[in-house]
């Protein structure tokens, strides 16, 4: 069974590292979205969106 008890002696508070401090010691941030902003996967992306496209125009307006 898993130990989940709190730990008695916390760290002191000069001694724990902040999310902030954690962002500003990074050498590079990215958000969330950084893959998205790759040219290679955009052509990607906008090449399936237009096969979807041409599919999908296909089946509503020549079937």
């Amino acid at each position: 069974m898993l130990d989940t008890t709190p730990q008695s002696d916390p760290a002191p508070l000069d001694e724990r590292e902040t999310a902030a401090e954690r962002r500003a010691s990074a050498d590079e941030p990215r958000g969330c979205l950084f893959a998205l902003s790759q040219p290679p996967l955009m052509i990607f992306l906008a090449v399936i969106g237009g096969l979807l496209l041409m599919a999908s125009l296909h089946d509503l307006l020549l079937l």
